[in-house]
């Protein structure tokens, strides 16, 4: 078993080590279909031969050749660690900074069999979302990484490390960059090619900045999702006996079962890969796995009519199980279901994101490797089956709402019944939960907000999760307007519900959505209590790409934004540089990431806090940027509740001036004048 000392020396080169492959027993990644010519599979073989000296390049050589050709992709398996991939205690990496320290400890999460989708692949989340391209850079890296002071710079770029470069003790320990490709080559189709050349990388959001804390991530925002989803549709704040109906079990999707169990409502999670639904049984997040869809429709009577909390995975294709419920609607007249999402990850349909209904999940693999044209025929001839069935049921009171994954996108590309006559081309038939949901929550500067406590230590966690929720019953007895009050209430319950969950998998980390002030309020307080002694080591703070300034994303993030601006990226690229010189420990900017590549530019962030005073100020000035920043642009875009925010906000800081639109109060004045 390798040591983490043994993985900060680099490479390991003389001697090789073993080529064991592909382990057996673990899930793995489908096969990518590059169709690369004769010479650019020279060129792929020649770019990653480029990290191993001459004298083992011809043994190498021929291995990467044969998983180029077997897998699409070299990986570079026989450099796969042999270690227990996980987050240690950040006193235990052999680094000269703890901001290093924290680094590793981030990757080595990310990387964990029981938070990463595809473990050997370097897959966090998503299907495709890397940490790196190959394990030859996660060697490098975390060698850099060791090596690196306080007065030096690593440079990412897709997943490459460039290098060490000199900086200064204020600027960022890490500055990422994943799949940035000039716009007019940013196609699905060039960026296989790319990937498989070695020369980009897809990082989706968190993955490739390594700020994943695991399915965790995205059950709060879920929960808060399907209660707002309640509150909007059903008009209830009680989800007891309310049926909600999904799909993905996966990576960021198997928050689902969880989510709706803590919302208190029944779930039933339909998902095609058997491994997924262990995993996450296995794990405590999924109560019942059934593959039968007469127990399925059994169970869900059973618990609707007895308001029992339950999440339910179904092995099998969510398009039966949308059937089966349309099956029942017309032989019963009862409409099951209340609230309906979907979360395969419909961004990569084309590559094992999303699989059709006309095949068993082996069967579909197989195909997809051997004929990716007619799997591509029966994915688009299955989402038109898919949306047929939800727009039966939604005909009859059904809710859906798209959960930003590109669904209803690729349904539309597919040729389903999505459109939504008179409206611009990012609206849909159904909403997505941004436009109707989530969206004014980011107005109030609200987004998912994040800590680590790099100690692995529970009652780290502990603490800070008694920080958040006495700096925001604070907050609320010091006056807030009401909607931010709702907001803050129901973080509160988040944390006293998530204790309870077991929410952990992987590093001990806690996520909540906050505003600026409370996020800034948190961070201050966490710091002075690692100054106290009362939490044993640095604390990373983070957030999700999704958020309010991190992403510009006009099918998901800013798809509520309604003055033409919705595809510009100025906003997440703004937030990347911003967060850079404002104090971040590292950044990040990423093509792709939610609804796929070439659809979103977004950026993150690490902030640790070690206790000192410098970490503080750090914190109070980048957190308000990094809330600022958006709440400021979907103001000037006609947001309402963000004009207030942001208006707030100059009120109590003197320094932040904000240039307010002017609404046209005469409508009429502009019909005359494009008449004129």
């Amino acid at each position: 078993m390798t040591s983490l000392k043994e993985i900060c020396r680099g490479l390991p080169l003389y001697p090789l080590p073993e080529n064991r492959g592909r382990r057996k027993g673990i899930p793995h990644a489908p096969v990518r279909t590059p169709n690369l010519t004769a010479q650019e599979k020279k060129l792929a073989l020649r770019n990653a031969l480029r990290y191993f000296p001459p004298e083992i390049q011809k043994k190498l050589a021929l291995e990467f050749a044969e998983e180029l050709r077997l897998y699409g992709h070299i990986y570079m398996y026989r450099f796969f660690p042999d270690i227990e991939m996980r987050a240690y205690p950040i006193g235990e990496y052999p680094c000269k900074t703890k901001s290093a320290a924290a680094i590793m400890l981030m990757i080595m999460n990310n990387l964990d069999p029981s938070v990463a989708q595809f473990p050997q692949e370097l897959v966090t989340y998503g299907g495709n979302g890397q940490v790196f391209s190959n394990w030859a850079q996660f060697w490098l890296v975390m060698h850099y990484l060791s090596e690196m002071t306080e007065e030096q710079t690593l440079v990412m770029y897709s997943g490459h490390p460039l290098g060490l470069f000199p900086s200064h003790h204020y600027a960022p320990r890490l500055i990422i960059t994943n799949g940035m490709v000039i716009p007019n080559y940013s196609t699905r189709d060039e960026y296989e090619k790319m990937f498989a050349l070695g020369v980009t990388m897809y990082g989706q959001m968190t993955a490739g900045s390594y700020c994943y804390i695991g399915p965790q991530g995205i059950v709060h925002g879920t929960v808060l999702t399907v209660l707002n989803a309640g509150r909007r549709y059903l008009k209830a704040e009680d989800l007891s006996g309310k049926v909600f109906v999904t799909s993905g079990l996966g990576g960021m999707s198997g928050a689902q079962a969880k989510a709706a169990v803590i919302a208190g409502c029944v779930g039933i999670i339909a998902e095609v890969d058997e491994a997924a639904l262990l995993k996450r049984h296995k794990q405590g997040w999924l109560m019942e796995i059934s593959n039968n869809l007469d127990h399925c429709i059994a169970r869900l009577r059973d618990a609707r009519k007895n308001k029992i909390a339950l999440s339910l995975g179904y092995h099998g294709n969510v398009v039966d199980l949308w059937e089966r419920l349309v099956y029942e609607l017309d032989t019963t007249g009862e409409l099951l279901v209340d609230l309906g999402s979907d979360q395969t990850s419909c961004h990569n349909p084309f590559s094992g994101g999303y699989y059709p209904v006309q095949l068993g999940f082996e069967e579909a693999k197989q195909l997809l490797s051997t004929n990716p044209g007619k799997f591509r025929t029966l994915v688009q001839e299955s989402l038109k089956r898919h949306v047929a069935a939800i727009n039966r049921l939604a005909d009859k009171g059904m809710f859906f709402w798209d959960y930003g994954n590109a669904f209803l996108l690729e349904a539309q590309r597919a040729g389903a019944d999505v459109q939504k006559r008179g409206a611009n081309k990012t609206e849909f038939r159904y909403p997505s939960y941004v436009q109707h949901i989530m969206g004014d929550i980011f107005s109030l500067g609200f987004g998912p907000f994040r800590w680590v406590c790099t100690s692995g230590d529970p009652q780290d966690l502990a603490t800070t999760d008694s920080i958040a929720m006495s700096v925001l019953e604070d907050s609320i007895r010091q006056g807030v307007s009401t909607s931010v009050k709702q907001q803050y209430h129901d973080n509160i319950r988040w944390i006293r519900e998530a204790g309870r969950h077991s929410l952990v998998v992987g590093s001990q980390a806690r996520i909540l959505y906050s505003d600026q002030r409370g996020r800034v309020s948190i961070a201050v307080a966490i710091n002075r209590a690692i100054s106290e002694g009362r939490i044993k080591a640095p604390v990373v703070l983070s957030r999700d790409h999704h958020d309010v300034s991190g992403t510009d994303s006009p099918y998901r993030e800013t798809s509520n934004i309604y003055d033409g601006s919705a595809f510009c990226a100025d906003m997440a690229v703004q937030n990347f540089v911003g967060d850079a010189f404002r104090g971040a420990t590292w950044v990040a900017l990423h093509n792709g990431g939610g609804v796929g590549w070439g659809e979103v530019i977004n950026g993150g962030f690490g902030l640790v806090l070690d206790g000192s005073k410098e970490a503080e100020e750090r914190a109070k000035m980048m957190l308000s940027w990094d809330v600022s920043n958006g709440v400021a642009r979907r103001c000037w875009s006609g947001n309402d509740y963000a004009y207030e925010m942001i208006c707030q906000t100059m009120k109590e800081n003197a320094a932040l001036k904000v240039t307010l639109p002017h609404k046209v109060v005469d409508e009429n004045i502009l019909e005359q004048a494009v008449k004129h």
